[in-house]
């Protein structure tokens, strides 16, 4: 892990001038390697301080959720806060509107112990969430979609970042928690120019070798390939769903248009019945039916 102080931290292959001599770009030491180029651009940093005193008290806090080594358990620290708290918040935390966004950091800080959830590289693929904290006293990473950024969609740059985070728990025997709310991936030319089947299935092949306990919660929109990454389909030992969960192949609407070649304008009433179908289909009662998940759980 490579953490920075903002102002003070830089780092590069070569610095500006010789930049400036070899390919005359003219460019400052934070523009090019400095800490928020490396913490929301290249991704190489996962964190960010305003200062030294900072960066040295975050890193304490940092090293508490982790084991001496690989052949350690993580730590366990005593905590008040039980395991079969109540949080009745959570039952009102997702809107009514499948399109509407809402903060998934809200939902991890209220599901973990007393709200302590340290997350790695914030500003780097923002659409995914990465981190530590703790479950009754004990170490979890979490690994969650973000919908206020990109709607939660996944890219190339959120799957190396996922698929390193879940190689690093895996190593260092430290429990994955999912929790799950995508619409699947974004990729366009410049994505399948970049290697993104590559980079989705390293991803894939992260979550299959994994061997410490998985855990994934959907909690609304798990659809197609990013159904997988997210730990869907045997990717978790054991998954969950909010009543709000909806899982399948692609949006229902859209599902319509590809399945039956529909249009709403061609016929809005045979539309809205087909779309309802395919939400029957995937309605989180059906796949708990089918023990493709566990339970369906209230989200409190």
């Amino acid at each position: 892990f490579i953490f920075m102080v903002e102002g003070t931290s830089y780092m590069f292959v070569t610095g500006p001038e010789v930049v400036k001599t070899v390919t005359h770009e003219e460019v400052t030491q934070e523009e090019l390697g400095g800490a928020v180029t490396h913490t929301t651009k290249s991704g190489v940093a996962d964190k960010a301080f305003n200062d030294d005193a900072e960066a040295l008290l975050m890193l304490r806090r940092f090293i508490d959720f982790l084991p001496a080594n690989n052949r350690e358990q993580p730590p366990v620290r005593p905590t008040p806060d039980l395991g079969d708290r109540i949080e009745t918040s959570l039952d009102t935390l997702i809107p009514d509107d499948a399109a509407k966004p809402y903060d998934m950091k809200e939902l991890i800080t209220k599901v973990v112990d007393e709200g302590d959830f340290f997350e790695l590289q914030p500003g780097y693929a923002a659409n995914i969430i990465v981190g530590f904290g703790r479950m009754e006293g004990a170490t979890v990473g979490i690994v969650a979609n973000q919908p206020m950024v990109l709607a939660g969609c996944l890219d190339i740059s959120s799957s190396i970042k996922a698929a390193r985070f879940v190689r690093f728990c895996d190593c260092f025997n430290i429990p994955i928690v999912t929790f799950v709310d995508v619409p699947g991936f974004l990729i366009g030319v410049e994505g399948e120019r970049r290697a993104a089947p590559g980079k989705i299935i390293n991803w894939m092949n992260a979550l299959s070798l994994c061997t410490v306990p998985k855990i994934s919660v959907i909690l609304r929109k798990s659809y197609g390939q990013a159904f997988i990454n997210m730990g869907g389909n045997k990717g978790s030992d054991e998954m969950a769903l909010w009543p709000t969960a909806d899982v399948g192949f692609m949006d229902p609407h859209t599902g319509v248009n590809v399945v039956f070649g529909l249009q709403k304008e061609d016929d809005p009433i045979l539309f809205a019945k087909r779309v309802e179908e395919l939400q029957r289909d995937a309605a989180p009662w059906e796949l708990a039916a089918m023990y493709e998940a566990q339970d369906v759980i209230a989200p409190q």
